[in-house]
């Protein structure tokens, strides 16, 4: 059910803004209450609200980290229309203002909910991750680093969302570490690449998996399905059966775990019969393009 809900373009724009606002909320109950920094372009805005309060004393009735997200996402609203196409941005920039005023207008608790450090920062990053993988499956992004980590994705196979913010951030709590403290930056650490991790597990687009499909007559309307709707290069292998030793054919394809049940509604118009096998998380190399949104 989950997976015909991220199929559905209306639904998945309204898990989208879901997976925003508890991504800001994961910040702002979790996190922010430690006195710690989320990463990525919001990490950056935090810092700097803080260093604002700081020096000068500033008092805003809003959280103006989250102003602040708002406004410089807008040069990379720029580079998503340039590369993602229409659809996208427009999808980015409804999850992006709702993730920004969440951000901006969720209360920070004087007290943690949670006392003990590690504690809210594991919780806040499987939170948040979560949430933020959920977003991107849906097609939608809350802007920040997760622009810039697909467009570096999209230019090589191996970089991933999630390992770009990691080195990212590595810079950001570097700078932590020395503006503050090293107790703030080593938390903020723990709960990002918690964030990270989570947020590549929960991307089905950056999963890579590879299906065989076993059918005695309808290899030919599979192979075009797989080449025209999918994009996607496949293999075809002559077999015979060790039951019934009729033959039949093979077709190998690699895809990713968003594309399995656009994959399975076809074998299902074509060939209610046909026998197929999927396994997932396998290492691809060569031209294999990433589908990312």
């Amino acid at each position: 059910m989950f997976q015909t809900l991220l199929h559905n373009k209306y639904l998945r724009l309204l898990t989208g803004l879901l997976g925003a606002v508890i991504h800001a909320a994961a910040i702002n109950l979790f996190v922010v209450p430690q006195g710690f920094y989320s990463g990525g372009l919001y990490g950056v805005c935090q810092v700097i609200r803080t260093l604002l309060v700081q020096q000068f004393g500033l008092v805003t009735p809003v959280d103006l980290a989250g102003v602040l997200y708002l406004l410089l996402n807008i040069p990379l609203l720029i580079l998503a229309w340039r590369s993602f196409g229409r659809p996208f941005v427009i999808r980015m920039t409804v999850c992006t203002a709702v993730d920004s005023i969440a951000l901006a207008l969720i209360p920070s608790p004087a007290v943690p909910i949670v006392a003990d450090p590690l504690s809210a920062c594991l919780i806040g990053g499987i939170c948040s991750g979560f949430a933020c993988g959920l977003i991107l499956t849906c097609g939608c992004s809350t802007g920040g680093l997760d622009v810039l980590g697909l467009y570096l994705s999209k230019k090589g196979s191996r970089f991933t969302v999630g390992k770009f913010s990691i080195s990212f951030n590595a810079v950001l709590y570097a700078a932590c570490a020395l503006i503050f403290s090293l107790h703030t930056a080593l938390y903020s650490v723990i709960y990002t690449v918690f964030a990270s991790l989570f947020l590549d597990r929960a991307h089905q687009q950056n999963i890579s998996v590879q299906m065989l499909i076993f059918t005695k007559n309808k290899s030919e309307e599979m192979r075009a399905f797989i080449i025209e709707r999918l994009s996607r290069g496949v293999t075809l292998w002559k077999g015979r059966g060790g039951y019934t030793n009729e033959p039949l054919d093979v077709l190998c394809v690699c895809l990713n775990k968003y594309e399995i049940l656009t994959t399975q509604q076809m074998l299902r118009e074509v060939d209610s019969n046909a026998f197929f096998i999927v396994q997932e998380g396998v290492q691809v190399g060569g031209h294999f393009e990433r589908h990312l949104l």
